[in-house]
């Protein structure tokens, strides 16, 4: 752990924790560069001073890797970076809900890398404001402006999408279905998002359809969600911003594990009884 602050500080605190270093090194770190602060990774357990030296105005920053992986909850992701981190995970909540744009997705799907030692506070600015880069620079190649109000619309249908598709390939088919259903004034009736916050990865029950009386139970209210249900992928912000054209409005998983889509619901009948 490199201090911030002057050579003449940093050479004075490393010695005080056991680093073999004199006063008359600090005129030799001068000459090889300033140091930079923060957790490095020297790579070696014992060095020579000026290999040392030179070890900390070169080696780079220690960092941790951590993934949001796409359809996941902000719940359940911060769960798992407070625990592999060390974190205190409501002070992270806390921070999300403060900074966020969006209740929910306001990380996109992806790998971070950051820095060893990084307080919660700091790692959720820098989580969002990575996220908001990435929806804006989207936003902007298709639409030319970036609306947040636009955008959380976009991140709803993308987070069902999300939850919905069997894969990337299935994602704009879906969108078709969510808008042909919106389109007809019909609910929405998808399981995914009964999959928000704590119940990420639970199965949807009758119980839970009948019980839940959370706007995300699209089968008791029409239209959408009041926000996303998770975390959304590139793929799926596509597929929300352009559907395939089609007149399905209905959509069973297959023994093969992908869906079929029908148009009516008498052959969505079909399906359903096939898969049993």
């Amino acid at each position: 752990m490199v201090p911030q602050g002057s050579i003449t500080f940093i050479i004075s605190q490393l010695t005080q924790k056991g680093y073999a270093l004199s006063p008359i090194d600090k005129y030799i770190l001068v000459f090889l560069g300033q140091p930079q602060s923060g957790w490095v990774d020297i790579g070696e357990t014992q060095l020579n001073r000026i290999d040392f030296l030179y070890k900390l105005t070169t080696a780079k920053a220690r960092m941790e890797e951590i993934t949001l992986i796409p359809g996941e909850t902000t719940e359940l992701f911060l769960t798992t970076v407070a625990a592999d981190l060390k974190l205190d995970k409501i002070k992270l909540e806390t921070y999300y809900k403060e900074f966020s744009n969006y209740p929910e997705a306001g990380i996109y799907a992806d790998t971070y890398y950051i820095p060893y030692g990084i307080r919660e506070k700091h790692l959720i600015y820098f989580l969002l404001s990575e996220s908001e880069n990435k929806y804006e620079e989207i936003s902007k190649k298709i639409y030319g402006t970036y609306s947040r109000k636009q955008w959380l619309n976009i991140l709803i249908i993308a987070s069902i999408i999300q939850k919905e598709a069997a894969n990337a390939e299935e994602m704009p088919i879906v969108s078709s279905v969510i808008y042909n259903r919106l389109k007809k004034g019909m609910p929405l009736q998808m399981d995914g998002t009964l999959n928000y916050g704590k119940y990420s990865h639970m199965k949807v029950t009758p119980e839970r359809i009948k019980n839940d009386s959370s706007h995300f139970n699209t089968y008791k209210y029409k239209g959408l969600p009041h926000s996303p249900i998770g975390a959304v992928s590139f793929n799926a912000i596509i597929a929300a911003i352009k559907p395939a054209k089609t007149n399905y409005l209905y959509f069973m998983k297959n023994a093969q594990g992908v869906h079929d889509f029908t148009n009516t619901f008498t052959k969505h009948r079909k399906n359903i009884q096939k898969s049993r």
